[in-house]
C-alpha cells in the first residue's frame, strides 16, 4: 500500500488544475505544466484537491500510484512556488557569472566553460563561488544542477569543484610521510 500515494495534492489559491481524460494540467502564476497519467492509475480533482488512485492491485500499479501523485505534487508546487537549486564553488581561481544566456565557469581548465541556460531556466550568480538555478519544472533545475556539477565534481581531498550547497563532502586524509 502506498503511503505517498494516499495523501490528496492540495491545490493552492491561484493554481488552476484541469484533468482532461488522463492529462492532468497546472496553471499558475511561474506558467504551465501537464503530466500525462499512466494507465494504472486515474486521477480526480474533489474539494481543491487532486487524487490519484490505482486502477488495479497489482504490484505494478500500487507503485505507479505513489510515482504519479508525487508527480502530481511537483507539478502543482511548480507552478505556484517554483523550484531552487543552489551550487557553492570551492577552489582558488574557480568563479561563476551570468552573461546574457550563457553561465561562464572558470573551473580550473586552460578555458572557460560556457554553458547555454535552457528556456524556463533562471540562473543568478550573486557571489562569483554561488550559483542559484529556479524554475518551474523540477526535472529541468535538478538536471541542469547535475550538468554544471558535473564539470568539476568536489573532489574528497580539499573539496575543490562544483557541489549542491546541502551535500557534505566526504574528505580523505592525504598522504603521510
Amino acid at each position: 500500500m502506498s503511503r505517498v500515494g494516499k495523501n490528496p495534492v492540495a491545490i493552492p489559491q491561484g493554481t488552476q488544475v484541469t484533468l482532461d481524460g488522463n492529462i492532468l494540467k497546472a496553471k499558475g502564476k511561474l506558467g504551465e505544466l501537464s503530466l500525462t497519467l499512466n494507465d494504472d492509475v486515474e486521477g480526480a480533482i474533489e474539494d481543491d484537491k487532486v487524487v490519484i488512485r490505482p486502477r488495479g492491485n497489482s504490484q505494478r500499479a500500487r507503485a505507479m500510484w505513489g510515482t504519479f501523485r508525487a508527480q502530481a505534487q511537483n507539478i502543482v508546487q511548480g507552478v505556484s512556488e517554483g523550484f531552487t537549486k543552489n551550487l557553492e564553488i570551492n577552489g582558488v581561481g574557480y568563479r561563476a557569472a551570468v552573461e546574457g544566456k550563457n553561465l561562464k565557469l572558470q573551473l580550473g581548465y586552460s578555458h572557460d566553460v560556457i554553458y547555454p541556460i535552457p528556456d524556463g531556466i533562471q540562473v543568478k550568480c550573486e557571489r562569483p563561488t554561488a550559483i542559484s538555478i529556479s524554475g518551474h519544472d523540477k526535472q529541468k533545475v535538478g538536471q541542469v544542477a547535475s550538468e554544471i556539477r558535473a564539470w568539476r565534481p568536489p573532489e574528497p581531498y580539499k573539496g575543490k569543484g562544483v557541489k549542491y550547497a546541502d551535500e557534505f563532502i566526504y574528505r580523505k586524509e592525504g598522504k603521510k610521510k
